[in-house]
Order: C-alpha cells, then structure tokens, then sequence
C-alpha cells in the first residue's frame, strides 16, 4: 500500500508542477503582450507656445447706444459672430403714455417687402407692454437665411404706427 500512495503522490506532484508551469507560461505571456502594446514610439519633444494679449480702451459701455426718441426707431445691426445670412438688428423706441395710470399695449413687426405681391410682407412679430408715464422699449428680431428688403414696425395699442427706414440683408 504504501508504495501505491507514493505512486499517488508522485502523480499529483508532477501535475502540480505542471499546473504551475502552464501559469508560469500564461503569466509570461500577458506581460510580454501588455509591454508590447505601451511601448510605442517615443513622445514628441514639448513645445513652448507664447500667448500674448494686449489691452483695448472700451470707449463706450456695452449695449449703450443712441437714446431712444418718441415717433422714431433706432434701429443698429448686431456683431452676434453668426455665420452665413444670420443677422441680429437692435430696435429701440421711446413709448410715452398719455393715460400714465393704465397699461400701454404694443406690438413689434418685422416686414419682409415681398416683390411678387409688391407689398410689406409680416416676417416676425412680437408683443408686449408696460404701465407708467414712459419707457425705453427695444426688441431683438433675428432674420436668418433670408436675404432682402426689412423694416421694423412698432405699433401701440391706440394704432399709431412707427415705421423705421428700410434695410437690406444681403449674404
């Protein structure tokens, strides 16, 4: 019995030695492949870049403009930075209340001049409205791929109607 124990023994040692080749091996492998993959070529040198700046006086604060007058539209082209036919226009107008103790209503219209029909087209609109004696009102519109012949309209909730000069968007 006992030498078959050491036949036993003799096996399993040998397989366990195996085994652990077989690991080894495997082992071996993986960081031989891992080294293979992060050894590339070698980085590019670094390279010094200066960045320089210089100070430009601001001669007016941002968004002043103009005052608004009553009866008339200021109108000024945005620098927005869009590319291609995007244009930004600056409206302002100066509403008077004559009733100052109610509520002004008003509205701003964008036209588009249409040479087919050969008339003033609505090409954006917008409404608002304030209480008081008097305000400065002014309004964004945007047109946008859209060249030709624009004005702007205000129009109060009494009818008057201001009509700016008309302008022309070209790309």
């Amino acid at each position: 019995m006992s030498s078959r124990s050491a036949v036993v023994l003799a096996g399993g040692t040998a397989n366990a030695v195996k085994l652990f080749v077989a690991a080894l091996a495997f082992t071996s492998a993986y960081v031989g492949f891992s080294a293979y993959n992060n050894a590339g070529p070698a980085a590019e040198p670094a390279r010094t870049v200066t960045l320089s700046a210089r100070e430009v006086p601001i001669t007016a604060p941002a968004g002043e403009s103009a005052p608004a007058k009553a009866g008339e539209i200021a109108l000024s082209a945005q620098n927005d930075g869009a590319p291609g036919c995007g244009r930004s226009f600056l409206a302002r107008s100066l509403l008077v209340n004559p009733r100052p103790g109610e509520t002004v209503l008003y509205r701003w219209r964008l036209s588009r001049w249409s040479p087919a029909a050969k008339a003033w087209r609505t090409y954006l609109m917008d409404h608002s409205g304030f209480a008081g004696a008097g305000q400065n009102v002014e309004w964004q519109p945007q047109v946008s791929g859209n060249p030709g012949w624009y004005r702007v309209e205000l129009v109060t909730g009494s009818g008057a109607t201001v009509t700016s000069e008309r302008f022309q968007v070209s790309c």
